[in-house]
């Protein structure tokens, strides 16, 4: 059948570039890193150095991880090729929508693998805390905030990633002032590190009687979670901690509770705060550690010692700084303004489909355009 042989003519040309993947993946160095690693901790003195053990298994199982996604990989390849070759033999269409989908899957899973090659940063492999905070706007603005909270939940269900909430404030009206998420999953900040930036947004306000258009500013910090076993030297004298009661509406953000945790770095004026852990040293861990990214964060980008210098045109969420714009009204749009990618469908980008502005970004970025 002529949809067969198309499809399979599709997966055949597409066999080189899996092969590709494999050399820029360096699968066999991999697992001659592997087998090294697990000899390694398979001798009886390797717990005698816990925090060495720890970080040799962290790296072995990141490994495993990278070399089991390109076999599964691989697999799912194969298998659309079996099941076209049995439909085809068979005459059998009806298996045809089926086949399309895995055959989608397969695309999706090759381009995503393809754009891991290029997360070639230090903390790429990390666990990413995306921070929100409503600018220019006012309740419109704060009402932005809670859009694009849901986005990017919606966008880390879609990877099957965690998304945790540590922090919010609400606006007094509607929407959310400010929140701290935490999304766990491999590579989540190497994808997530692109969205750091002013958001724009055009729409008809709903908080308008009127119905005139309104543009709205948001800005998104995003920053790698840095583990305990990298060391950030924080004097304890540097830091004022403040313990208040968590604030917000509850239920689906925030657990009102006595133990939430503020924590001031006096050099820099960082400011990190987590309420939603159910303990005050649950708070304060999860406090720290995002000071700990912030500070890094500040190492990586340029080497300066204040919060405000890598800020940058961040500190003004307005006009002018957005990398991206939104636009409900008078057409529909999402535009990057760093690369140019733009998608039509809006409704679509606010239930979380914006790996296409992620891709284009990081293959920008690899190709030094931006």
């Amino acid at each position: 059948m002529l949809q067969y042989e198309e499809l399979r003519l599709e997966f055949e040309n597409l066999k080189p570039q899996l092969n590709e993947l494999a050399v820029a993946l360096n699968l066999d160095g991999l697992k001659g890193e592997i087998a090294a690693l697990e000899e390694a901790s398979s001798r009886p003195d390797f717990w005698d150095d816990a925090e060495n053990a720890r970080v040799i298994r962290q790296k072995l199982g990141d490994m495993k991880n990278k070399t089991e996604t390109f076999k599964k990989l691989a697999e799912s390849f194969d298998d659309v090729l079996t099941m076209i070759e049995l439909a085809d033999d068979e005459e059998d269409e009806s298996l045809l929508p089926e086949i399309r989908a895995l055959a989608a899957k397969a695309r999706a899973g090759l381009e995503e693998q393809k754009l891991v090659t290029l997360l070639t940063g230090e903390y790429d492999g990390k666990n990413a805390i995306l921070t929100f905070h409503a600018g220019a706007g006012g309740t419109e603005a704060m009402d932005w905030v809670e859009m694009l909270y849901r986005m990017y939940n919606r966008w880390a269900e879609r990877h099957d990633y965690k998304a945790e909430l540590l922090d919010c404030l609400d606006g007094e009206e509607a929407g959310i002032k400010s929140a701290s998420v935490l999304i766990q999953g491999a590579n989540a900040y190497g994808f997530l590190k692109s969205e750091n930036g002013v958001h724009r947004l055009v729409r008809i306000s709903p908080f308008d009687s009127s119905g005139r258009r309104h543009t709205s500013f948001a800005s998104l910090e995003v920053m790698p979670e840095i583990d305990d076993d990298i060391e950030v030297d924080i004097r304890p004298e540097d830091l004022e901690t403040e313990f208040f009661r968590a604030s917000g509406a509850g239920g689906q953000k925030v657990n009102k509770t006595s133990s939430a945790v503020r924590i001031i770095h006096k050099p820099t004026g960082i400011v990190c705060a987590c309420q939603t852990q159910r303990s005050q040293n649950q708070n304060r861990e999860y406090a720290l550690r995002m000071l700990k990214s912030k500070l890094i964060e500040i190492k990586e980008r340029a080497h300066l010692n204040k919060i405000s210098d890598i800020k940058g045109e961040q500190l003004q969420i307005a006009w002018g700084a957005q990398i991206r714009s939104y636009v409900f009204m008078p057409y529909t749009m999402a535009k990057d303004h760093r690369t140019g990618f733009e998608i039509g469908n809006i409704n679509a980008v606010m239930d979380g489909e914006i790996d296409g502005f992620i891709n284009s970004y990081l293959k920008a970025k690899s190709l030094g355009d931006i």
